[in-house]
């Protein structure tokens, strides 16, 4: 079965409500979509929305990537069983843009799936059927963090993600306070992309110490790595890395240094569910637990990143709420949420 045609637009999506973070305020999310229609009328879907100051790769980039000669007749009637040939030819390609390859590489499983008639999880090998995603809670003052936890308890969420890395006493204060005030109804981690310095973490940790926090994400720069040695093994086993981890080069790098017990996988940062199974394979001969998140991605993207989740036996952590915050999204969302827990739809491939 054919490759007939290949088609990559751009929408730009307002967000419900922006959010900060430790290095920005966020508003949108500029999302480059890629339809891969084979000659039977499949179409296979893939989606980026890539971060910029984490990869170095801009939307533009993408979608000009996606329209280029080399993915459109590298595409064009090429068979989609050797689907998995086309994404190590575009690899070679498209190394250092990963949020166009993760569109590619998306779009053509998908493609596959439906023409086989499987979902991509099940092509795999399932190990889970449904897991609780974190919901995000952005850089904001005591009182709007416990408003907004409430809001997210009555929508039946679980676990919260709670962004930090501006300013330490406040971000001590707001996870104490959650605990106070919601006991142990939500299962909390916190992510202080990049903001910390040693000192920091080591007062965060201090103070919070006597709380069950599950996990600290990346909370130094990726240049600052080896410092998180100064602390001991059984602190850095509930350490995630994120803009430490891009692919597989540096996720064996960690692994040999011991510096995280936890990889935060992200198809937007290493390229799709390809690179995404390298990173995870390097992480179960290490031993490190696998967490799977996203930035503020279409429901495509999100659908494909629960797949390979699923399909990983050491996937212990979902923050894969990127879609939910969006001012509209895809018709082509392939999960179920209900009380905080995503499953897949049983239908082939992807979306």
């Amino acid at each position: 079965m054919n490759i007939k045609t290949v088609r990559a637009y751009a929408k730009l999506i307002p967000l419900k409500k922006p959010y900060t973070i430790a290095r920005e305020t966020i508003y949108t999310a500029e999302i480059i979509f890629l339809e891969i229609h084979l000659s039977n009328g499949i179409c296979g879907r893939g989606a980026a929305n890539p971060d910029p100051e984490v990869i170095g790769e801009t939307p533009l980039q993408t979608l000009r990537n996606l329209h280029s000669d080399e993915v459109q007749s590298g595409l064009a009637e090429k068979d989609i069983r050797e689907f998995h040939a086309l994404i190590g030819n575009f690899r070679k390609i498209y190394q250092q843009f990963p949020a166009t390859m993760a569109a590619i590489d998306m779009a053509l499983h998908d493609a596959f799936g439906k023409w086989i008639g499987l979902p991509i999880v099940d092509f795999y090998g399932r190990h889970h059927s449904k897991m609780l995603t974190s919901v995000t809670i952005g850089i904001k003052d005591v009182t709007a963090t416990l408003q907004e936890a409430r809001e997210y308890k009555s929508q039946g969420f679980k676990v919260l993600k709670v962004k930090t890395g501006i300013d330490t006493e406040e971000d001590a204060e707001r996870i104490i306070r959650l605990y106070e005030t919601f006991g142990d109804y939500f299962t909390i981690r916190v992510d202080a992309n990049e903001g910390y310095t040693t000192e920091n973490l080591r007062y965060f940790l201090n103070k919070t110490a006597f709380l069950p926090l599950e996990l600290t994400e990346q909370p130094f720069s990726p240049r600052m790595n080896m410092e998180l040695l100064e602390f001991p093994g059984a602190i850095r086993n509930k350490l995630a890395a994120d803009e430490s981890l891009k692919d597989a080069k540096t996720a064996l790098e960690l692994a040999q240094d011991g510096l995280f017990g936890i990889f935060n996988i992200k198809l937007m940062k290493c390229g799709g569910i390809t690179a995404a199974f390298e990173i995870a394979n390097i992480a179960r001969q290490a031993d490190i637990a696998l967490f799977w998140g996203c930035n503020d991605e279409s429901s495509i993207s999100i659908s494909a990143a629960l797949h390979a989740a699923f399909a990983c036996s050491h996937t212990r952590y979902l923050d894969l709420d990127g879609s939910f915050d969006l001012l509209e999204d895809s018709d082509h969302s392939g999960f179920i949420l209900e009380d905080g827990f995503l499953s897949i739809l049983s239908r082939p491939g992807i979306s």
